[in-house]
C-alpha cells in the first residue's frame, strides 16, 4: 500500500510500504477514506520534533473496517469507523475514568513500528476500545465525512479546551489561536452556551470562520495590544473562560493576561519554545486556574457525534484545501506557509 513517510525536515514522501496485517486478536485493519494534516504534524515537518527517517505520520482518519482479529466484537468488516488520535484499550483504570490518552496500553499513530493515518490502511490496536462506529450511509456524503473526521482530533480537542476553561451557559470566552483547534474551541464554546466569544486572530479567512462558528468579537492585535483590546471589550476585567490553542510562551502569556481574576484557562496548544515558563505568582494572586493537556477525544466522541450527524454543529469549514494521497507533501508545504488552514486528504 502507499503511505506518507517523513525522512528529514521538509522531506515528506508517499511510498510503497507493507500492507498492514492483523497481528493480535484485538487488532482491526481499517481502509482509510479520509485523513488530514494536523498543525502539530508541522513540528516534525520543520524538524522541531524528532522522527526517524522513513517513519509514518498522520493521526486523524476515518475509514472502513476490512478485517478484525478473533477477539474483536465491537466492530466488524464493512463498518464505517472513526479513530481518535491515540489508540486505547477502553478497559484500564484511566480509560474507565475517561482519560483515554493515559491508557496503559495506548499509543499514538505514526509511532515507530505503527501505521500513520496518512496512508491507505491502518492496523488499529485494541479496536474495541479505540474505534467508534459511524452510520454507513455517511460514507457517500462527502460533506458529512469531512465533519465527522474532525471527531478524530480537532473538534474533541476544542471541546476539551472549552471544558478546561469552564465554559458554561452565559459565559464570556476568549480564544487565543486561529488554527483549526482554536476555531473548534469557538464552536465548542458556542455549543456549551457561551454568550460572548472573543476570537484572537490576525488572518481574516480564519476569523471569518470563527464568526461563522459563533465568535461575537475578533481581536487582531498581538501581545500587549491584544491584552488591552480584550480588556476593553470586557470592562477592564478580562474573560472568565480563556482557551489557549497555540502552545507558545507568548500565547500563554496572553492567555494569562486576558483572564479575569477567578477565571480559568483551558490549554491545549502543544507546548513548544517555552523557555521561562509561567509566572505562578501572578496566577496565584489572581486565582487563575489552569486545566487542559492532551485531549481524551475518544471519551468525547459519543457526546459530540449526534450533534455532528444532525447538523447542530458543522466543523467541516476548518478544511480549506483537499488533496489526494499523492498531494500530501504539497499539503504540508501549504500549511507550513499558512496558505492553508487544514488540509483534507481523500483516499
Amino acid at each position: 500500500m502507499r503511505a506518507t513517510t517523513i525522512h528529514a525536515p521538509y522531506d515528506m514522501r508517499v511510498e510503497e510500504v507493507p500492507e498492514p496485517m492483523v497481528q493480535l486478536p484485538t487488532d482491526a485493519i481499517v481502509r482509510v477514506l479520509r485523513s488530514c494534516i494536523c498543525g502539530s504534524d508541522l513540528w516534525a515537518y520543520r524538524g522541531e520534533a524528532a522522527r526517524q527517517p522513513g517513519q509514518r505520520i498522520g493521526h486523524e482518519f476515518l475509514g472502513v473496517v476490512e478485517e478484525t482479529g478473533a477477539a474483536v466484537t465491537g466492530v466488524r468488516r464493512g463498518d464505517l469507523v472513526v479513530a481518535p488520535f491515540m489508540w486505547s484499550d477502553g478497559v484500564c483504570e484511566y480509560c474507565r475514568d475517561g482519560l483515554t490518552t493515559s491508557c496503559v496500553h495506548g499509543g499514538f499513530w505514526g509511532s515507530v513500528g505503527y501505521d500513520g493515518g496518512q496512508g491507505e490502511a491502518v492496523r488499529v490496536p485494541f479496536a474495541d476500545g479505540t474505534l467508534v462506529r459511524l452510520p454507513k450511509e455517511a460514507a457517500s456524503d462527502d460533506h458529512l465525512l469531512s465533519a465527522l473526521l474532525t471527531l478524530s482530533d480537532v473538534l474533541g480537542t476544542g471541546h476539551h479546551a472549552a471544558l478546561g476553561a469552564g465554559v458554561r451557559k452565559g459565559s464570556t470566552v476568549a480564544v487565543v489561536g486561529d488554527g483549526a483547534v482554536g476555531l473548534c474551541a469557538v464552536l465548542a464554546a458556542k455549543r456549551l452556551g457561551a454568550e460572548r466569544i472573543i476570537a484572537l486572530g490576525r488572518h481574516q479567512v480564519r476569523t471569518d470562520i470563527a464568526r461563522r462558528f459563533g465568535a461575537t468579537d475578533v481581536v487582531a492585535e498581538r501581545g500587549e495590544a491584544a491584552v488591552e483590546a480584550v480588556r476593553e471589550l470586557t470592562g477592564g476585567q478580562g474573560a472568565h473562560c480563556v482557551v489557549e490553542a497555540v502552545g507558545t510562551e507568548q500565547s500563554m502569556s496572553t492567555a494569562v493576561n486576558i483572564t479575569r481574576d477567578g477565571g480559568a484557562i483551558g490549554f491545549v496548544g502543544v507546548p513548544h519554545g517555552s523557555g521561562t515558563g509561567l509566572d505562578l505568582g501572578v496566577m496565584f494572586d489572581r486565582n487563575i486556574a489552569l486545566r487542559g493537556g492532551v485531549a481524551p477525544v475518544r471519551a468525547y466522541i459519543p457526546e459530540l457525534l449526534p450533534d455532528v450527524l444532525d447538523g447542530t454543529i458543522d466543523p467541516s469549514p476548518v478544511f480549506d484545501m483537499t488533496v489526494g494521497l499523492d498531494g500530501v507533501p504539497e499539503g504540508y508545504k501549504a500549511m507550513d506557509e499558512r496558505t492553508a488552514l487544514k488540509v483534507l486528504v481523500t483516499g
